[in-house]
């Protein structure tokens, strides 16, 4: 099967997205001189750019490849509530919010950029406990009703509070109502949640590490990546485990054998922020789309290249991905 065969075919995917929905807030500028205040930078602010972020990023890469794509998270009706939902909306996303008059604010991200450097990350969140989403009024019947009308739905945890064990929980046991149901899952092991038998899992290098128990690993030793996929296997039993490893590409996971290692498709990196969203969210819908793994991880790691290339949080675009695919000439099964 041709990869730009089985792009066309995610047109007819619906996912739905669970996880921290962010406001990611871009400040462009120059540096000219330090301030008489302090040993400081003083930049000189050319623009502002507001985009999607965490779980919304997940979505805005979904809807790019024209996949149907709802996404569920903590979103109130502040200022960056009202951004973050204006951009879903322009993007055809459809934003099933348990919290329909939270009080609790949108989480922001503001990243400071100067002649392509980040130079410093200004968060603005509150508690864990504040962003729960599953012990709000109607909540399970939202889920359900949506779970229905979905081929997949991914779980992208970036420990904010949104993915707790209760939905975790609540989540699995409604799956199991719905036969032929994707879960995938982006895990943050510090949590320590157990989303064993999940039917995609996708850790980067160092969380696949957290989740495998090793955590001694000397600067001289070789990534123990084949004892990462037994033990990992061994612990949470997922379908499909596939481990992104940056400059080394991806390895694809089975039954707790490495079964392929794909190389990077990268060319270039100028910022790595958000493509772990890029590769669950590409590798979720071609799978939900009937592609082998290996189908799947070659497209997903294709698309991972293309947003890489970016400065700043951007999701893969289709045209992008298509070109890349025909630049490549022909990569396929």
């Amino acid at each position: 099967m041709y990869l730009q065969s089985l792009l066309h075919q995610l047109k007819g995917i619906r996912v739905l997205v669970i996880g921290d929905l962010m406001l990611d807030h871009y400040i462009w500028g120059d540096v000219h001189r330090i301030s008489p205040e302090a040993p400081v930078p003083v930049v000189q602010v050319s623009n502002d750019s507001f985009t999607a972020g965490g779980a919304a990023n997940v979505a805005l890469n979904l809807t790019n490849l024209g996949v149907q794509t709802s996404v569920m998270g903590y979103c109130a009706n502040d200022d960056a509530g009202q951004k973050l939902q204006q951009i879903l909306g322009d993007n055809d996303v459809t934003l099933v919010n348990p919290h329909e008059h939270g009080r609790v604010p949108t989480i922001i991200k503001t990243r400071v950029i100067v002649r392509s450097q980040q130079l410093c990350r200004i968060d603005r969140e509150v508690g864990r406990e504040q962003y729960r989403i599953d012990m709000t009024p109607g909540f399970e019947a939202k889920l359900e009703n949506t779970l229905a009308g979905v081929d997949a739905v991914i779980l992208s945890d970036y420990a904010k509070g949104v993915v707790n064990q209760s939905l975790v929980d609540t989540l699995f046991k409604m799956a199991g109502n719905f036969p032929g149901l994707l879960v995938a899952v982006d895990p943050k092991p510090a949590r320590r949640l157990s989303f064993t038998g999940a039917g995609l899992l996708t850790p980067n290098r160092s969380e696949a590490m957290e989740l495998a128990g090793i955590n001694n690993l000397q600067p001289d030793e070789d990534y123990p990546l084949a004892e990462i996929c037994s033990r990992i296997h061994d612990r949470y039993k997922p379908e499909l485990l596939i481990v992104t490893l940056g400059a080394e590409g991806m390895a694809i996971c089975e039954e707790g054998k490495v079964i392929e290692h794909l190389p990077t498709e990268a060319q270039q990196v100028f910022d790595v922020s958000g493509a772990g969203d890029t590769v669950i969210a590409t590798l979720t819908a071609a799978l939900a789309a009937g592609a082998y793994p290996a189908q799947a991880a070659r497209l997903a790691n294709a698309a991972a290249g293309c947003v890489v290339a970016h400065m700043g949080t951007a999701p893969v675009t289709l045209d992008e991905l298509q070109t890349w695919l025909e630049r490549s000439s022909g990569v396929t099964l």
